[in-house]
């Protein structure tokens, strides 16, 4: 007669996920080494492929393959259903070894017009 199996422990947040690998895929880190990524800055690969690098992951590599077009950094953490502080690290990788282009918006402070607008629109309902 066999031992009963030990159950196997996950290491998941029942709200999050998954919350080891992010943390394993930055190496720790919470903040990128360069840039500060707005959720709409758009990103672009200066390169169409690159081969396996030391220090890459291959979630660096895919985030290469979908910037061949402007992609915000939003669009990314969706694409590759990772946090968005795990997507601004891995950019800070990314634009240190000039494999990115990152074009942060221009004048992002909303107009306050148009916030009030909304709020006003928002109390009609």
């Amino acid at each position: 007669m066999s031992a009963p199996e030990e159950p196997v422990e996950t290491w998941v947040d029942d709200y999050a996920g998954p919350v080891v690998r992010p943390y394993a895929m930055t190496r720790g880190r919470t903040q990128p080494v360069r840039g500060t990524f707005d959720r709409i800055a758009l990103v672009t690969a200066m390169v169409t492929t690159t081969a396996p690098e030391v220090g890459l992951e291959p979630e660096h590599l895919s985030i290469i393959r979908l910037c061949q077009q402007p992609t915000s950094v939003s669009e990314l953490a969706a694409y590759l259903d990772l946090p968005l502080g795990t997507i601004r690290v891995m950019l800070g990788d990314l634009l240190d070894r000039f494999l990115v282009q990152v074009s942060e918006p221009a004048g992002t402070r909303p107009d306050i017009d148009i916030i009030e607008a909304a709020i006003n629109g928002l109390r009609a309902l």
